[in-house]
């Protein structure tokens, strides 16, 4: 098949790029570069077609769309953070650019668009675990954002018939996750940071938990989602369905690079969700997703490649 990877060049983008490239399909990326890395790309040139271009420009995003067959949505401005900063950008980004690909998509005839969601879309609602019923309190312009692409995608199917399905990431980890940007998750920094026996900062007492889920899980909904045969409009879950706090996090690190070190905390920052767990019923129903590499496992090879990464540099 034929595939447009929008952000094909970030941390998640690259690894689906990476796993599209050995199963021989055809594949195309719309970057603009701003977060993601050229280096990501760097193995994959001679395979993919590679179109520099931004989301917000309606006709750098016609040309990227134009005879492709599947649209996997990852661009976008992430970080809660960032979002509160400067919350123009991330709508321009994340809202405008959705719907730019959208219709572009419609336009162009395409089989189906994955939109990459979030489990932040939740927000304040505290029920554990979260599921695709409860209704949505965005507590960032980050989140408000990935809750417009999704009612967008459910608007789209309705109305114009494009064949749409949204994934609520949780938390995602693993390979290529830059540990050096402000706006980086906390996994690649608290390794990054341990290894060098240097205290992470953890924002708030530590005690707030994530479903912390592997890349490889995220890279096998994508691609199921991208053919399967499941109700256009769609939105599932897609997570490990564990739950793990940050001092957890923070002592099995300590424990994979024998080291002690004790983190450094700072005040909680506006936007976090307390706590996060998902329900996957959905998604194993819709798209038969199950993830095949649990927390442990995953936690092992990403540290694994992080220590192999530092030894290089």
């Amino acid at each position: 098949m034929k595939f447009l990877i929008t952000g094909g060049a970030g941390f998640i983008g690259s690894n689906i790029v990476e796993r599209l490239v050995q199963s021989g399909e055809t594949v195309r990326v719309f970057d603009n570069f701003a977060t993601g890395k050229r280096e990501n790309l760097d193995p994959y040139l001679s395979s993919i077609e590679l179109i520099e271009g931004d989301l917000r420009s309606f006709h750098a995003v016609r040309e990227a769309v134009d005879g492709m067959e599947v649209v996997i949505h990852l661009g976008a401005l992430p970080s809660v953070p960032r979002s509160i900063k400067d919350p123009l950008t991330t709508n321009e980004v994340n809202v405008v650019g959705t719907l730019n690909v959208l219709d572009a998509g419609r336009e162009a005839g395409v089989k189906r668009v994955v939109f990459a969601s979030s489990s932040s879309v939740y927000g304040e609602n505290h029920e554990l675990p979260k599921h695709e019923g409860m209704v949505p309190e965005p507590v960032s312009p980050y989140a408000v954002s990935k809750l417009a692409g999704e009612k967008y995608c459910s608007v789209f199917s309705r109305v114009y018939g494009l064949s749409t399905v949204s994934l609520r990431y949780f938390n995602v980890f693993g390979p290529r996750q830059d540990p050096t940007s402000q706006y980086s998750a906390v996994i690649p920094k608290f390794i990054t940071a341990i290894h060098r026996g240097e205290s992470p900062t953890v924002y708030g007492d530590g005690k707030q938990s994530r479903d912390f889920t592997h890349v490889a899980n995220v890279v096998d909904a994508n691609l199921k989602a991208a053919t399967a045969d499941c109700p256009s409009g769609s939105v599932m879950n897609i997570a490990c369905q564990e739950r793990t706090s940050l001092l957890e996090l923070i002592d099995r690190i300590n424990a994979a690079l024998g080291r002690s070190v004790s983190p450094i905390f700072a005040p909680q920052r506006m936007g976090e969700v307390r706590d996060s767990l998902a329900s996957i019923e959905a998604a194993q129903r819709l798209i038969d997703y199950v993830p095949t590499v649990r927390f442990d496992e995953g936690l092992r090879r990403t540290i694994e490649w992080f220590t192999r990464r530092s030894a290089v540099h």
